[in-house]
């Protein structure tokens, strides 16, 4: 058992003053004040007065951290999660982009064999599967000779249970409306990005399943007043949770701004889209097969278009309240239980709520990650001094 006592609790939607969490294998047993909360003689107390602690942080779109990709080395996964912590990240969905099946058959086989053992990090919910059913007009940083057109076939096996969670489309293209209606079907959450589609297509992919935008406004037509496209379709219909890459380079901050003002803290979702240079010096780095030139802020193929990032969540939080202006309780809950809804997992995940997962993080006042608890276990803890 383990209590977290003294801090300022975000739940997140709630705050209160001297708050307390008891947790008891991997689960939230008690939360609220902490004179109210239980302080069972053989429970592990970790005193938290004068820091935050608040629901851990959940990213749906990572490439990779730490030199590893998971697309060219699925591998690195449990090793890209053992590190994630210090970013106050307790689960994730690793992100394999277009590439050879085989490449997405062996992250579903890392993810079906577990962790190694003694392992301890954030918790890896399944895969992002972003591609290859792309628009080759906005195709990115993906590999051209790897897309194709979506089939039924080419998703038979895709489904949570075979370690697939989310799925990134262009819905424009042939065949991906009965693609996405099978696979919302299965509980896959299915994403529309790297595509072309206008408005009109966009809402037809909605209707189809389709109920979240992947990195809004990158890799899509920009918003014109009259021809809207996808982004005003995402930023506009209310069954739609949108993912936005805050690091002031993908996105600019006046956007940021503009984008929070229309979807609020229910429908926007803080993701990295990081690749292997996250917490790794200046250098090159892979994203998939292609190299990557990255000066320390931004990342950029040799033609100069943008590939991933190097942000953090708990800096993409931050970020956040910086552009936007927004009340840290709103900025939450977009790393937390918007993500956790976005999956079908917000009775379970993204809330200080008894029953749910007993993953917290613990912020300085000026929201440095100080520990992270994944599964009420301390994995990991800054340096006093730093």
């Amino acid at each position: 058992m383990l209590l977290v006592a003294n801090a300022t609790l975000y739940t997140p939607t709630e705050r209160s003053e001297r708050g307390a969490v008891l947790m008891d294998a991997g689960r939230i047993v008690a939360v609220g004040p902490a004179d109210e909360v239980p302080r069972p003689a053989e429970a592990q107390a970790l005193d938290a007065a004068g820091l935050l602690a608040a629901p851990g942080f959940i990213d749906l779109q990572l490439n990779g951290a730490f030199g590893r990709d998971v697309t060219a080395d699925p591998d690195a996964i449990w090793d890209v999660a053992a590190q994630l912590p210090r970013y106050g990240v307790t689960a994730f969905l690793p992100t394999v982009i277009t590439s050879p099946p085989e490449q997405l058959a062996r992250a579903q086989a890392v993810l079906a064999a577990g962790p190694p053992p003694g392992w301890r990090g954030a918790t890896p919910l399944g895969l992002h599967v972003e591609g290859p059913f792309l628009n080759p007009a906005k195709k990115g940083a993906h590999n051209p000779a790897y897309l194709r057109m979506p089939t039924l076939d080419a998703v038979a096996d895709w489904s949570p249970q075979t370690g697939v969670r989310l799925v990134t489309l262009a819905p424009e293209l042939s065949g991906a409306l009965p693609v996405a209606e099978a696979l919302s079907r299965r509980g896959v959450l299915v994403g529309a990005g790297h595509s072309a589609a206008t408005y009109e297509q966009a809402l037809a992919g909605f209707d189809a399943g389709v109920r979240y935008g992947t990195h809004l406004f990158n890799a899509m037509p920009p918003l014109l007043h009259r021809d809207p496209g996808l982004a005003a379709a995402l930023l506009t219909d209310p069954r739609i949770t949108v993912g936005l890459i805050v690091d002031g380079v993908h996105v600019h901050p006046a956007v940021v701004r503009l984008a929070w003002r229309a979807l609020g803290p229910g429908r926007l979702n803080l993701v990295t889209d990081a690749m292997a240079a996250l917490g790794m010096p200046p250098g090159h780095y892979c994203l998939g097969d292609f190299p990557v030139a990255v000066d320390g802020a931004v990342c950029r193929l040799a033609d100069g278009t943008l590939a991933g990032s190097v942000l953090s969540l708990d800096q993409a939080l931050r970020n956040l309240i910086a552009f936007a202006g927004c009340r840290l309780e709103d900025a939450l809950q977009t790393v937390t239980v918007t993500p956790a809804r976005a999956l079908g997992l917000a009775h379970q995940r993204g809330r200080l709520a008894v029953g749910c997962a007993a993953d917290l993080v613990l912020l300085s006042p000026d929201l440095r990650v100080r520990a992270t608890i994944v599964a009420g276990e301390l994995v990991y803890a800054a340096d006093p001094a730093g």
